[in-house]
């Protein structure tokens, strides 16, 4: 086993090819910085012929300067590598089908015929300056003879790095890690391994080729990618260094998020129950957990969450107990005694059995009514405004008053809400920050009452934080409503 695994991310090219991901040019560039300052060791930027768009993404990010290798994909075809050649690369991904059925039914070609036309775009590539990657495209479908007969070929016109594709994602684990230790016996560079998740599998078939070998493993952020997706770059990494102390470059802080920021480019929710990055993977509700990880975190928990940049979460429900409420509580420097705390027990849990789930919000809204509730507002709304449309960049001004104090204020933002939080902002000042945003729809169609709920801090900080909770029909007023309730919160704390 090497002790260090390269990671190549192919969320710009494999993860766009997700149904219904299509991202900006500018989005692409957004999460290529993020890979770069992640520790990515090579981003696959696109698949340049594919698109004046593709082409034009690529381009963008092999002029960033980041310190990740910048490939992209190739068929082998001097159209292609030309193309690649002109976005500024001077790596190439190419591919070749080696499969029977992929010979037979897609390219129409014999082994020869498809192996000559690799090691000629191969050679053409290495002529132009490029180095090249290259993969037997369905290799864990392909007769084993001729798969070693092709690797023998790439070597030999200059390849810098085989990959071994599962395509289909139809091979097992026992059986990767054979395939890897024959390919070995013929394979003098590095072999790399791209596994689809179709049964899956992905993580397992990539840790299994890395035990017989493979220094570096194809992945994507979130496990996107065509069909059931790749190898999740979270898991096969944390994966790596958990069960077999294999490093990588990845700081592992700033998985989380990246995962959030990819989460939010491509539309792709992460699904609350995935490992290491889900909503659910730090969450604890049962009581008898909860004491324990307040205790000892490893009780139950594999690892820390801020291994992978997340936080943990208290939820309030059904199975929660007088633990899970002060420490959630205590976050929002709300104190409470003990015949206090099992008040407040006793009616989340008679509203979780009746069917509603108790945020933050509600939870300090019921400990609030249980102290006695708050004085009048120290921060106050006058006045409000938000101009949007076509073209035109979306401007908020606010008018609040802060213990009577009068301030107005105007900022811009990618929309109105993003608008009006900035307007917010510049009144209460740069120390306040948005911690948590959530929207969510009560009824259907286009006249909805939504729900919003936000958490916001002063100066970044646990010790002063504070939630809201609004409910109407106007998202942007609502956001509003939200932040203000919040930011009352917080002031009456302050004092």
């Amino acid at each position: 086993m090497p002790s260090t695994v390269k990671v190549f991310d192919t969320t710009l090219r494999d993860g766009e090819q997700s149904p219904g991901i299509a991202l900006s040019c500018g989005d692409k560039v957004k999460i290529a910085h993020a890979l770069s300052e992640m520790g990515v060791d090579v981003i696959e930027a696109g698949f340049p012929v594919s698109s004046p768009g593709d082409q034009e993404a690529v381009r963008r990010i092999v002029g960033e300067g980041l310190d990740s290798r910048i490939c992209g994909l190739a068929r082998c075809s001097r159209k292609d590598i030309d193309a690649a050649i002109d976005c500024g690369l001077d790596y190439v991904h190419m591919f070749i089908a080696t499969s029977d059925i992929h010979l037979q039914h897609k390219l129409k070609l014999t082994r020869e015929a498809a192996k000559e036309k690799a090691v000629e775009a191969i050679e053409y590539a290495r002529k132009h300056g490029l180095a090249v990657e290259f993969s037997c495209e369905d290799a864990t479908r392909t007769e084993i003879g001729f798969l070693k007969e092709m690797h023998q070929a790439v070597q030999a016109a200059g390849v810098e790095v085989i990959n071994v594709p599962d395509t289909v994602g139809t091979i097992g684990p026992p059986a990767m890690e054979h395939l890897i230790r024959e390919l070995m016996t013929v394979t003098k560079v590095p072999l790399s391994v791209h596994c689809h998740d179709d049964f899956g599998l992905a993580v397992a078939n990539s840790h299994a080729a890395v035990r017989a070998g493979a220094r570096q493993v194809h992945v994507t952020v979130n496990g996107l990618g065509e069909r059931a997706g790749n190898a999740a770059l979270d898991e096969t990494v944390l994966g790596l260094m958990a069960f077999y102390e294999v490093d990588t470059n990845i700081d592992t802080r700033r998985i989380g998020p990246t995962s959030k920021l990819v989460s939010r480019l491509t539309g792709y929710a992460i699904p609350p129950n995935k490992a290491i990055v889900g909503a659910n993977a730090f969450a604890h509700e049962s009581g008898i957990h909860v004491h324990g990880v307040m205790g000892a975190p490893s009780t139950y928990e594999a690892f820390g969450p801020e291994l992978v940049g997340v936080q943990r979460n208290i939820v309030m429900g059904k199975h929660s107990g007088a633990h899970s409420v002060r420490s959630k509580l205590a976050d929002y420097g709300i104190e409470l005694d003990d015949a206090q705390t099992d008040h407040i027990v006793d009616k989340v849990k008679r509203l979780a059995d009746s069917g509603k789930e108790v945020d933050d919000a509600e939870l300090v809204a019921l400990a609030s009514h249980i102290l006695g509730g708050r004085e009048s507002k120290k921060v106050k709304l006058k006045e409000f405004a938000v101009f949007t449309g076509m073209n035109t960049t979306p401007t908020a001004v606010v008018s609040i008053e802060v213990n009577g104090d009068r301030k107005t204020g105007s900022a811009t933002g990618i929309g109105p809400v993003d608008a009006a939080l900035n307007a917010i902002k510049s009144v209460m000042g740069n120390d306040i920050h948005l911690v948590e945003y959530r929207l969510n729809a009560i009824t259907g169609g286009s006249d909805a009452l939504c729900e919003v709920s936000v958490r916001v801090s002063k100066d970044g900080g646990k010790s002063l934080m504070s939630v809201g909770k609004a409910i109407g029909s106007d998202i942007v007023q609502t956001s509003v409503d939200s932040t203000m309730e919040a930011l009352d919160r917080l002031y009456c704390r302050k004092e």
